[in-house]
């Protein structure tokens, strides 16, 4: 496991998985300042959920698992509205934390390993003609390539962002270590919605 390491954070009502692609809307100028010091060193910053407080206002509490995010894209066609486009890198755990005089939160985080390529177990293989109708439908501006259909990481939180759960289930799958733990529970969610038939 890599040393602990500072990095700005973004409380949002909303998890970013890794690989995901999120679209942001930044107009408070604490965020504008940290998102433009960000671009400029060309350095990610962390999305986590919100656990307690709001995204405007008084520094919100965040959960302590969040994803690193990438710029990929920004414009400003809207005065004082930041659109950006992110991508979700590793995720990361938060140590400690602090609040600046703007009221922006840093973290000192760990980054969490991920497994390496491991494949779907052959029970879950029945998801994946399901979520590549998905991928075909919602396109590569919503779900970005390379695909890894082969990766039961990749294919969790590919169905862990799309699925209509609340955000809190989201973090939870997202906190998850065990790959196949995540494609357990969304396997059992799909055949309980009559979504999926029991690979059984």
């Amino acid at each position: 496991m890599s040393a602990s390491q500072s990095l700005p954070l973004f409380p949002l009502q909303s998890v970013l998985f890794p690989h995901s692609r999120m679209n942001l809307r930044v107009f408070e100028a604490r965020y504008l300042d940290m998102i433009g010091r960000c671009m400029q060193a060309n350095a990610p910053f962390g999305i986590c959920l919100i656990a307690e407080g709001s995204e405007v206002g008084a520094p919100a509490l965040p959960h302590r698992i969040g994803t690193e995010a990438q710029i990929v894209d920004w414009d400003m066609s809207q005065p004082g509205i930041l659109g950006l486009v992110v991508r979700g890198g590793r995720r990361f755990r938060i140590l400690e934390q602090e609040v600046d005089s703007q009221g922006l939160l840093t973290g000192e985080i760990e980054w969490l390993g991920e497994p390496d390529n491991e494949p779907p177990a052959a029970e879950f293989l029945n998801l994946l003609p399901l979520l590549a109708v998905v991928l075909k439908d919602a396109g590569e501006a919503r779900i970005p390539r390379p695909y890894a259909l082969d990766d039961a990481s990749w294919v969790g939180y590919r169905y862990a962002e799309i699925l209509p759960i609340q955000p809190l289930a989201r973090q939870r799958l997202l906190e998850l270590d065990d790959a196949q733990l995540r494609l357990r529970i969304i396997a059992d969610y799909l055949t309980q919605q009559g979504l999926l038939k029991s690979a059984s």
